[in-house]
């Protein structure tokens, strides 16, 4: 049986010219994540950013409404000017809330850089230790432990082996199924900021939660006030008085259902604040009848969490970064096929200096590739039980017609080969 050859390997030559070529690109263009990137890599966002506009409408329109209808009534109500106070603190305080939501969602939330390639299993540490469940064939790295024991305080932690990004991740730090990155002290994925929250972000999410609540009881307190002094002025009922101001009435419905639920969310973080612990550590009841060895007490922690500093991102989304030809080149040169998408066509487009650096030895490659192609042409035989065509599986790219044809003028080739070239169809 026939068996075509094997296509021909790149020389080191050209692989220098592709690489030459080939486009400087920002690292936030070639990032591997799930994340969207804004104003040219400097904001990061989650890949579900578009829940925002609901979050800031839910924020905005209800302050909007107390400084339109609500806000009229306490400004001639009180005297000196406190109504105007009262509603400019509203307004500053919804600006300082949308602030830390942007805050929240827009940065790096502790994204760790993943490896390019799996490490060695004799860089490990002596404790790791093998699982019995650890899949033997698992592409990337078979022979590494799904498990390293770290000590951390006296206390022995586990750490797991992430497969996505090839590296053992930190203690305290998970990947994110949605971002798909593995994220320092994770602590959730909040749909309501489209953004993970980590390490470097999770100060700013307790603010916002905490700040929500605040402006929640804020108005509400104020429509209860306005919904007052309508009764004391006309002597009327409650209900009298929601019917006089039904804007007010809504106002109170929705800022105590709300204030329900973001003081509860508020309530629950600060209890993990107080006790060092992560949403996703509690969930999983990480430290039930366990030692937590990251608790420095109730002061310790609130220290650590508010008055300590952020620490800077471990990625640089705006650094130049070159692709590199061994992973997009498999496709680059294939017979009858276009290039791989992954490296634009311009790295081929050779220029006429960067030409004369290309050795000899791609002038055999080239040769070599016409000859076998009539070889195959003379024997006109195929496979019998493959439906392989040679013209599709063997044409030449007009790339590799131009080079055969300088080659032809600088090194003095018979004409021959390039008419092959061109008569391979």
């Amino acid at each position: 049986m026939y068996a075509p050859p094997l296509p021909p390997q790149l020389s080191d030559s050209n692989r220098r010219i592709i690489e030459a070529d080939a486009p400087s690109l920002r690292a936030y263009q070639v990032w591997k994540g799930n994340n969207r990137f804004c104003f040219g890599g400097r904001v990061i966002f989650g890949p579900d950013a578009r829940s925002l506009f609901l979050t800031i409408s839910l924020i905005l329109v209800p302050v909007i409404l107390f400084c339109a209808f609500v806000s009229q009534r306490l400004i001639r109500e009180f005297h000196h000017h406190w109504g105007s106070v009262i509603v400019a603190i509203c307004v500053i305080f919804a600006a300082y809330i949308i602030f830390l939501i942007l805050l929240t969602s827009g940065r790096d939330p502790g994204i760790i850089p993943r490896n390019r390639h799996p490490p060695d299993p004799e860089d490990e540490t002596e404790g790791s230790t093998l699982s019995a469940d650890w899949p033997s064939s698992l592409g990337g790295a078979p022979s590494l432990p799904p498990t390293k024991d770290v000590r951390i305080n006296g206390v022995t932690v586990k750490v797991k082996y992430c497969q996505t990004c090839m590296l053992y991740r930190p203690p305290r730090c998970s990947h994110c199924s949605i971002c798909n990155n593995c994220v320092e002290r994770f602590d959730h994925h909040c749909p309501w900021v489209g953004q993970c929250i980590g390490k470097r972000n999770y100060r700013f999410f307790f603010m916002f939660i905490s700040s929500t609540t605040l402006l929640c009881l804020y108005v509400f307190a104020f429509c209860v006030v306005n919904l007052t002094k309508i009764m004391g002025a006309y002597d009327c009922g409650f209900w009298t008085a929601l019917i006089k101001s039904p804007v007010s009435g809504f106002l109170i419905l929705y800022t105590f259902i709300a204030a329900w639920f973001v003081g509860g969310l508020t309530g629950f973080h600060l209890y993990l604040i107080i006790t060092n612990q992560t949403t996703y550590e509690n969930f999983r009841y990480r430290y039930d009848r366990k030692m937590n060895p990251f608790n420095r007490g109730c002061l310790g922690n609130m220290m650590e969490l508010f008055c300590s500093k952020i620490p800077p991102s471990k990625n640089n989304f705006r650094a130049k970064v070159k692709v590199d030809p061994s992973e997009g080149y498999n496709g680059l040169v294939s017979y009858g096929h276009a290039m791989s998408p992954e490296l634009p066509k311009t790295s081929l487009d050779l220029e006429m200096g960067k030409r004369q650096a290309v050795a000899a030895e791609d002038l055999e490659d080239i040769q070599s590739q016409i000859e076998s192609v009539g070889r195959l042409e003379r024997c006109g035989t195929q496979p019998p039980h493959m439906n392989w065509d040679p013209k599709e599986q063997w044409e030449i790219t007009p790339d590799m017609r131009m080079l055969a044809a300088e080659f032809g003028m600088q090194f003095g080739t018979s004409p021959s080969g390039i008419q092959k070239i061109n008569g391979v169809r």
